[in-house]
């Protein structure tokens, strides 16, 4: 437990002006508005942390109490909330940010086990911005054509797994995963034929940055025209977009290496390939990497857009194109959601298998891959 100071000490001020301002209009409701009289209350009473030091899990058990005041007082009228509805929502996301910022300067301190305790605040922002976007539709009366809140994309989630699974099947199992690996492996392949060709690395470089810089919405129709209608286009667009950056990367990685090193590799009379193979590709490790990170969000967006020209009747993007036109917006986020995870889940496999493959570099051994 430590005085309040700084940022901190603005928030904690922050939080007491909120919430004074909302229990004197919370009085007028009277017994309507009890729960948020006594949050209210009860955060008036945690300014004696001023004075004297309390212990900061105090602001989690606000910001709990809050968001449950704020939970119980759903679905408010046709009229929208009143205004201590939204102040008690600010005073539940200023005692969080105060908890996160007390949080993390304990870890700092290491009073606290980093590795635990650090996965609780990028956790909490999630949790908190979910719990804001939910609380502003809903209690704005927001129309769902418009935006609807985190639990009706839920409960369409839960009601359309059929059909989420089969275009999940057909965008990203199908046309992502093949597109991805004929991508990067063709473009890690010939990377290493410019490296061996300075005609091709003057010749391929510049046509490459020239067909990286082509726009989706030229290329998916051309696609579609050569491969037909079916995931076999969508991979090939994947592939378009994918080969490039992992080329550019890995022309870069094998140029990473510095004179020092290749001498000695010849005083050894180590061969081309055989510098490739334990000096110089090591060292291009964290390029390529990078480029198979930066491909595996490429290649799902590449995938959806793709689908947007023609497509068999399944695929996020075609279900996003149509559901759009329905008015059906909850299924729409509810497709957005799916590839948020999926994508988000297909760039953590490629950084744990970078955090086993590149562990000598210095990010890595810092924890910061």
């Amino acid at each position: 437990m430590t005085r309040l100071t700084g940022l901190p000490r603005l928030l904690l001020l922050v939080v007491g002006l909120a919430a004074a301002i909302g229990f004197v209009l919370a009085l007028g409701d009277g017994m309507d508005a009890a729960g948020f009289l006594a949050y209210f209350a009860f955060t008036l009473f945690s300014l004696v942390r001023l004075a004297h030091p309390l212990t900061y899990w105090l602001d989690a058990a606000l910001a709990v109490f809050g968001a449950a005041s704020l939970l119980l007082a759903l679905p408010v009228s046709e009229f929208g909330a009143p205004a201590y509805f939204w102040l008690a929502l600010v005073c539940t996301w200023l005692t969080t940010w105060l908890f996160v910022e007390e949080l993390s300067a304990e870890i700092r301190a290491q009073r606290l086990d980093a590795r635990l305790f650090g996965l609780v605040i990028p956790a909490l922002f999630g949790i908190v911005l979910i719990f804001i976007w939910e609380i502003l539709t809903r209690g704005a009366n927001v129309p769902q054509v418009i935006l609807p809140p985190p639990s009706a994309i839920w409960e369409k989630l839960v009601e359309s797994v059929p059909t989420l699974w089969a275009d999940f099947q057909q965008t990203f199992l199908k046309a992502v995963l093949a597109g991805y690996v004929m991508g990067c492996v063709s473009g890690f392949v010939v990377a290493i034929l410019v490296d061996r060709s300075p005609f091709l690395k003057r010749g391929l470089l510049p046509i490459g940055n020239f067909v990286s810089a082509l726009p989706i919405i030229g290329i998916a129709p051309i696609m579609v025209m050569w491969f037909g209608f079916d995931w076999q286009s969508k991979a090939a667009v994947v592939v378009a977009m994918t080969f490039f950056p992992m080329l550019v990367n890995t022309v870069a990685g094998l140029g990473a290496t510095g004179h020092i090193e290749r001498d000695l590799m010849h005083t050894y009379a180590a061969s081309y390939w055989q510098t490739l193979l334990k000096l110089r590709l090591p060292a291009a490790a964290p390029f390529i990497f990078n480029a198979l990170k930066i491909n595996s969000t490429l290649a799902l967006i590449g995938a959806i857009v793709a689908e947007f020209f023609g497509t068999p009747i399944v695929g996020m993007g075609f279900r996003i194109s149509t559901e759009v036109g329905k008015l059906a917006i909850d299924l729409v986020w509810a497709e957005i959601a799916v590839a948020a995870v999926a994508g988000s889940a297909f760039y953590g496999l490629i950084a744990l298998i970078e955090r086993a493959v590149t562990f000598w570099h210095p990010s890595v051994r810092g924890g910061r891959a």
